[in-house]
């Protein structure tokens, strides 16, 4: 599980809440994670996304572990819920988890006001070291999401397609690949287009690899490039 963290003088453990009421698993995971630690404990759960502001308000907090979602119609949530915990908690930290729509919520999230972002994949090890840091007034970043950077902004590895590539999708491709660029998850998109997840998957995986697109916002790029959706839309 990693290293324990430092012994509290005043026998005070540093409060999290998690916001992440989406992935019960998940919270049963972090808080299994949290408590284990003598300078950390969890001091509340959100049980009502919609009372997120008077939940956090209402916690001792220190900091707070929210989830990022797929966008909506309304824009962002993953944006919209950070701007909401910094106005419930402004001296608390946040710490955002990605969720596995896409690599740029890592962007937003920053931008939104996150202390710290870390990928569905971390560790208990991961976990810890991120919350000790954003404590500590650092900004964390998961490896994984480091590795991408370099990989697409130093490296150049942008994979970027050819033009005709989109003529080759088939039909049901490209009708995956206009709701995936809209942010829609694969379980909404079977239900939309009457498949299965795993067809929807195996579409989609094809599509991301034909585009040369890393993520959602690569292929939201090529969406507005192509016309395929329109900024207004989004």
């Amino acid at each position: 599980m990693g290293a324990r963290g430092p012994v509290p003088l005043d026998g005070q453990r540093q409060g999290v809440f998690l916001g992440i009421a989406s992935f019960p698993a998940l919270v049963a995971g972090y808080r299994a994670v949290i408590d284990s630690q003598p300078d950390l404990e969890v001091v509340g759960v959100l049980d009502d996304p919609a009372a997120l502001h008077d939940e956090v308000a209402g916690s001792p907090a220190d900091v707070v572990i929210t989830e990022c979602l797929p966008y909506t119609s309304s824009g962002c949530v993953s944006s919209q819920a950070i701007e909401t915990i910094r106005a419930a908690k402004p001296a608390a930290k946040i710490l955002a988890i990605e969720c596995r729509c896409g690599s740029e919520q890592f962007s937003l999230a920053i931008k939104a006001g996150a202390d710290g972002f870390l990928t569905r994949e971390a560790q208990p090890a991961d976990v810890l070291d991120a919350l000790h840091r954003i404590l500590r007034g650092e900004t964390y970043v998961s490896p994984a999401i480091v590795t991408r950077m370099v990989n697409t902004y130093v490296l150049g590895s942008t994979g970027a397609p050819a033009d005709d590539v989109l003529e080759s999708l088939s039909e049901r491709s490209r009708e995956i690949f206009r709701l995936a660029a809209f942010g829609h998850t694969n379980r909404e998109i079977a239900r939309a287009l009457h498949l299965s997840e795993q067809t929807v998957h195996n579409h989609r995986a094809t599509i991301m690899v034909k585009l040369g697109c890393h993520d959602r916002v690569d292929l939201v790029k090529y969406a507005l490039r192509r016309g395929v959706i329109q900024a207004a839309e989004l």
